[in-house]
């Protein structure tokens, strides 16, 4: 299965890259207003290069042998000297404010006095020069000897130095970039967090709904205009849902209503015919087709809410009875029922057809797979749980789970619709209550079901 994305995430990362996007762009546009002479941002294209030219004084900075730093140019700073003659440099060291040997003697009578006064970045232009543009730029620098003041006059452009122009400012403002990035990022985060709320709200309203709350509407309020379209699809596939819903209970309860008289004929005329090993065979298979169809019939009207579910159903009498009434079946195909109560009395909310319709299913299985000359027994126990334990084959640790699937079949050698026990497990559920199948002990299958609010009236009650 795909991973899902974070929104939150995207969008943080999303931020990050307009971040330096928005750094580039803010530096490509103060540096065109500097070139194009808006005074606010004044400088030149040679500008750019004094930090290119720095970096080559920096790189020529030696110890002297008599232990005193000292300029010695590097092959790269003597060919920017061959490249531009008029270039000069100087380092001064940031603490002492001296100047080193190898520096140039002008720079250094003009700008000894300057460092003592100013620490930080400075442009200048010589007296022989034009005032401006600026031509002259000291500024601290880092080397391997310690922090330096680096001045270079007459430096002039070259491509590259977009380049370092760029990563010096990018240096220069890291702290701030860094800094910004992470608080536009989790103010990013908390804001898309706080702007999906509505969306996980309207989410888990969806995941609570089941077959038989679709009328019912996701409630727009306080609903954002971005997430009410969202809502209102989902609502109007909810109508549709619940109005193909309606129709299909419709059709079944139809189905099963015509399909009672023909079921009752049927059985009346084998209950009548001659006895045999096939008249016997017929009779159960047709038992099986009525409790499948009043099964039909009664989740239909359950769903459709024209049946009472707030009847008063004794479990231990209503349990009793369908034993009573499938006991000829029962001893027809030669098996046997045994029946115990405790207490004799155990008394819950539903609708006792309904329940009933359950119970005939789950007992008429049973005797199918009893084998011949074998006893299923029935129970209610004293928190109302009802057992219906057989001896058969028995139901596999893997289809536990699916057998209460519509239309599954262990094999499809075997009869039946494989619509029983899905049915009864959607009554159940309609109750509130719970049904599901153990191994029973020696071989054979349990299958249990339990409703809640059940209470103990004693014998007391009828």
């Amino acid at each position: 299965m795909k991973a899902h994305s974070s929104l939150a995430r995207r969008t943080v990362g999303y931020l990050v890259i307009a971040q330096f996007n928005a750094f580039f762009l803010a530096w490509a546009a103060t540096l065109g207003l500097g070139l194009a002479g808006v005074e606010r941002f004044t400088q030149s294209w040679d500008e750019l290069a004094a930090y290119r030219t720095a970096s080559l004084v920096v790189d020529s900075l030696k110890r002297g042998a008599d232990g005193h730093i000292e300029i010695e140019p590097s092959s790269g700073l003597q060919d920017e000297v061959a490249r531009i003659p008029k270039l000069k440099f100087a380092a001064f060291e940031s603490k002492s404010k001296t100047p080193v040997d190898g520096s140039s003697p002008e720079l250094v009578a003009r700008l000894e006095k300057v460092i003592e006064v100013n620490s930080s970045h400075t442009h200048f232009v010589l007296p022989s020069d034009p005032e401006t543009p600026a031509l002259g730029f000291m500024g601290p620098a880092r080397t391997p000897y310690g922090r330096f003041h680096i001045a270079t006059y007459h430096a002039t452009f070259r491509l590259e130095d977009l380049f370092h122009s760029m990563r010096e400012d990018l240096l220069t403002y890291a702290a701030y970039f860094v800094f910004a990035v992470l608080l536009s990022g989790a103010t990013a985060w908390f804001a898309v967090r706080q702007g999906l709320a509505p969306l996980r709200d309207a989410a888990a309203e969806v995941a609570k709904i089941e077959l038989d709350s679709l009328s019912k509407p996701l409630l727009p309020t306080d609903v954002p205009v971005e997430v009410s379209p969202f809502v209102d699809a989902v609502n109007e596939a909810l109508r549709r849902l619940d109005a193909w819903a309606i129709r299909q209970r419709r059709i079944t309860a139809n189905a099963a209503h015509e399909l009672r008289t023909p079921l009752a004929v049927m059985r009346a005329r084998l209950e009548n015919a001659k006895a045999s090993a096939l008249a016997s065979e017929l009779l159960s298979d047709a038992s099986q087709l009525r409790s499948i169809v009043e099964q039909m019939l009664v989740a239909s009207r359950l769903f459709e809410g024209q049946v009472s579910m707030d009847q008063e159903v004794n479990l231990s009498n209503l349990t009793a009875g369908v034993v009573a009434g499938l006991l000829p079946l029962a001893m027809d195909c030669n098996r046997f029922l045994d029946f115990e109560a405790n207490p004799p009395h155990a008394i819950i909310k539903g609708n006792q057809r309904a329940i009933e319709c359950v119970l005939t299913n789950l007992l008429d299985n049973a005797i199918r797979a009893e084998p011949k000359n074998g006893t299923i027994f029935v129970e209610v126990n004293a928190e109302g749980l009802i057992s219906i334990i057989d001896h058969g084959e028995g139901v596999s640790p893997d289809h536990t789970d699916m057998i209460f699937e519509p239309f599954w079949r262990k094999s499809e050698k075997l009869p039946g619709t494989g619509l029983g026990l899905a049915i009864a497990k959607e009554i159940v559920d309609t109750h509130g209550g719970k049904i599901w199948v153990e191994e029973t002990p020696g071989g054979g299958a349990t299958f249990k079901l339990v409703f809640p609010k059940v209470s103990d009236v004693g014998d007391a009650v009828a």
